[in-house]
């Protein structure tokens, strides 16, 4: 037991009562008597080239928030991110780490926030977890089936908060959009459809080269395969590359499988069939840049078919529009997040009453065979703040169903890249989850891990 009371102990000790208290969202979730020092939790985020720098704007907009620490594995971004986003801003220089598990070591850091490539994501959340770190991890939180399971049986077994980077889940549009039809509002819904229309440009051929001074290449790799520095598996274009990224659909495309999913109501599929290619451009990218994927789910209690399906497609060219919902009225008219002239990125959802059709912050249904404007919603969240409070009150039992939550559309991405890849439709088990009697599919949930960047076996 601790002898004395350190902020961070507080911090910790005020979670873990609230997780083993049936008061303790009275103790801590409305008291403002320990507000104060003791109040403040420290965030060092992991990764600070792309979405990294928007995580770090975020946490300073959160009161009694410090961003302590940043690490990443290019030293290069340092001087220009210390400098832009907190000494500019008169904020306190933050430490700097290159290597996590320095960091992880580090009893002044309450929680991290992971925005590494896709193939450290669930590695570093496990680690940290198990150094008892409250973890935010970006999304897609796992690279592979294997890691997401693994990833929420350290959720499950250890008392810090970990939270998905599923951001709608954060916004009063997607909780009003969910509660609509979970109150039969389109009737049965047997049919939703996630869209990723996002125009991709050519990555090009790069040839492999030096690597860059200040990059420690062996920790970018991590659990990856060795092979040679290439700016095209490196800063961002990573996300088109195996042995990082997984395309498009666990890019973009996750948020709005992530809808998908929780409009459809409905956890692991049945069965999986995706087919797609890397069509136009001759260049780096391996994975497909246009992807059609269709899962069946049991539906017990449906008419007809007692099945529902969900419909993923991600395009990278020029695309129509699908509905009046990502409509600008004038080109020169600002359309919002991901409404321009290029994107369609959303959901349509279909019930024996309606449609629903959604974008990020905005939904609209239309109701019966004329398509009468229906019922409506709107309103984005803080998926920062969110992460904050529950820090500060959160029961972790309770709030950590968001990174199963996390996990379930992930798998989707993951059995979906592995049909494609494989060329053929598949059968899976949601209850063992496992593919039917298909050991070159299964063979495929997990990967060959590099020493000593492996998954642990038992978390």
């Amino acid at each position: 037991m601790d002898t004395k009371l350190t902020r961070r102990g507080f911090i910790n000790r005020s979670a873990g009562l609230a997780a083993t208290t049936s008061v303790g969202a009275n103790l801590w979730g409305t008291s403002k008597a320990w507000a104060g020092a003791n109040d403040r939790v420290n965030v060092a985020v992991i990764g600070v080239n792309g979405m990294g720098k928007s995580h770090i704007g975020s946490y300073h907009q959160l009161k009694n928030v410090e961003v302590a620490a940043i690490c990443d594995v290019d030293e290069n971004l340092f001087g220009p991110r210390i400098k832009g986003l907190f000494t500019d801003k008169d904020r306190r220089t933050p430490k700097t780490y290159t290597d996590l598990r320095k960091l992880f070591e580090d009893s002044d850091v309450d929680a991290v926030s992971i925005v590494t490539p896709n193939h450290w994501h669930a590695l570093a959340a496990v680690w940290a977890i198990q150094a008892g770190k409250h973890v935010s991890v970006e999304k897609p939180c796992c690279h592979n089936f294997f890691e997401g399971q693994q990833l929420v049986k350290a959720s499950k077994k250890y008392n810090v908060i970990v939270q998905d980077g599923a951001e709608q889940r954060s916004n009063p549009c997607s909780q009003s959009a969910a509660k609509f039809i979970e109150s039969g509002g389109l009737g049965e819904v047997y049919l939703s459809k996630g869209l990723c229309y996002k125009w991709r440009e050519s990555i090009g051929n790069k040839a492999d080269t030096a690597v860059p001074p200040g990059v420690h290449y062996d920790l970018w790799l991590g659990p990856a395969p060795k092979r040679p520095f290439n700016p095209n598996r490196f800063h961002y274009n990573w996300h088109w590359n195996w042995d990082y990224g997984n395309g498009d659909m666990g890019n973009q495309g996750i948020h709005e499988m992530d809808i998908a999913r929780w409009m459809l109501g409905v956890t692991l599929p049945t069965r999986v069939c995706a087919m797609g290619g890397h069509f136009m451009f001759d260049d780096q990218q391996n994975t497909p840049n246009t992807l059609m994927a269709v899962f069946e789910f049991d539906h017990p209690a449906g008419g007809g078919d007692k099945k529902k399906i969900l419909q993923f497609e991600t395009r990278h060219w020029i695309s129509n529009r699908e509905d009046p919902m990502w409509l600008k009225p004038k080109k020169d008219v600002p359309g919002g997040y991901m409404i321009s002239s290029a994107n369609t990125v959303g959901n349509l959802v279909y019930g024996s009453k309606g449609y629903m059709a959604k974008t990020v912050d905005e939904w609209r249904t239309y109701m019966g065979k004329d398509r009468e404007p229906g019922e409506s919603g709107r309103g984005k969240g803080n998926h920062y703040q969110d992460f904050v409070d529950a820090i500060r009150t959160g029961d972790a039992k309770t709030h950590n169903r968001s990174i199963e939550e996390g996990f379930y559309t992930c798998a989707l991405v993951h059995l979906a890249n592995i049909s494609y890849r494989l060329g053929r439709s598949l059968d899976f088990d949601p209850d063992r989850q496992r593919f039917v009697h298909d050991s070159e599919a299964n063979a495929m949930l997990r990967r060959t891990y590099r020493k000593p960047f492996e998954m642990p076996e038992k978390v």
